[in-house]
């Protein structure tokens, strides 16, 4: 029979490089208004499971799409912009 150990030790080791860096932070706000719209269009679809989306559903659904590819439109351009190649 082999014995069970912990691994304690070797999973804690690197408890202080766990947390995120600067720049990883800095790209999550970056990124922040693209992870919001998608919230929004995961709960208007979320609202639909259950029973026939209405017309308001309909719509609901239709702003939070165009409101989605806004933000990744802006991020990207926001990006490309940044790198230097739209300048």
């Amino acid at each position: 029979m082999n014995p069970i150990v912990t691994v304690q030790d070797a999973v804690t080791a690197f408890a202080d490089y766990m947390e995120p860096t600067d720049a990883e932070l800095d790209a999550i706000e970056t990124e922040m208004p693209v992870i919001l719209a998608d919230i929004d269009l995961l709960d208007a679809h979320i609202a639909t499971l259950d029973r026939t989306p209405t017309e308001m559903d309909e719509r609901r659904i239709r702003r939070a799409r165009r409101r989605a590819l806004a933000a990744r439109v802006e991020l990207i351009n926001h990006t490309v912009t940044a790198s230097g190649v739209g300048a």
